[in-house]
């Protein structure tokens, strides 16, 4: 065997070391990206699930932010502090979700889903009135995409009708359930 033969082998035992170090590299990288994503949507989770469990365990606030989405103006000033510190929250949650999802570490169809329900929640009175009074801003680009949801119109206007008759009687009548014939 001669020294250029050798320095050949060298060569292509070196080439195939360097692709298969980028094939490893590759899946670390998809694995840290996958484990990004989850962890993003865990977080974003735990700030909803937190005021979720605030307002289910403190009838107060659950009673202020009743009132306060049909109509703010039916609420006192400390009231209104309280139902706006709950809303910070909220969308503050839907903030970092929206800048995970554009940046590519949040799940398309998990940001569809919470897209959708911010929707819902700034279609309701009194989160439009507190979203146009908020007294700091969210960042330009998310604030234009709630914006670009008010303007869109209500959500599913089934869905609320089925929300308020939930809230008035606990549930749909059978006839509201039937499908039609």
């Amino acid at each position: 065997m001669t020294l250029e033969t050798l320095a050949n082998l060298g060569e292509f035992i070196s080439g195939i070391v360097v692709v298969l170090s980028l094939v490893y590299l590759a899946f670390q990288v998809r694995q840290n990206t996958q484990s990004l994503r989850t962890e993003n949507y865990a977080r974003a989770l735990d700030r909803v699930s937190a005021m979720q469990a605030r307002l289910s365990e403190d009838p107060d606030l659950a009673a202020i932010f009743d009132r306060g989405l049909r109509d703010t103006g039916a609420l006192t000033p400390e009231q209104r502090i309280q139902f706006t510190w709950a809303f910070y929250e909220m969308f503050g949650a839907f903030e970092f979700m929206y800048h995970q999802s554009e940046a590519g570490a949040l799940q398309a169809d998990v940001w569809e889903r919470w897209s959708a329900t911010l929707t819902w929640w700034i279609s309701l009175p009194g989160v439009q009135a507190w979203w146009r009074a908020k007294p700091t801003p969210f960042s330009s680009r998310f604030s234009a995409f709630v914006e670009s949801r008010l303007s869109a119109g209500p959500p599913d206007i089934d869905a609320a009708r089925r929300w308020q008759e939930f809230l008035r009687r606990g549930g749909p009548t059978p006839r509201d359930t039937t499908p039609p014939a």
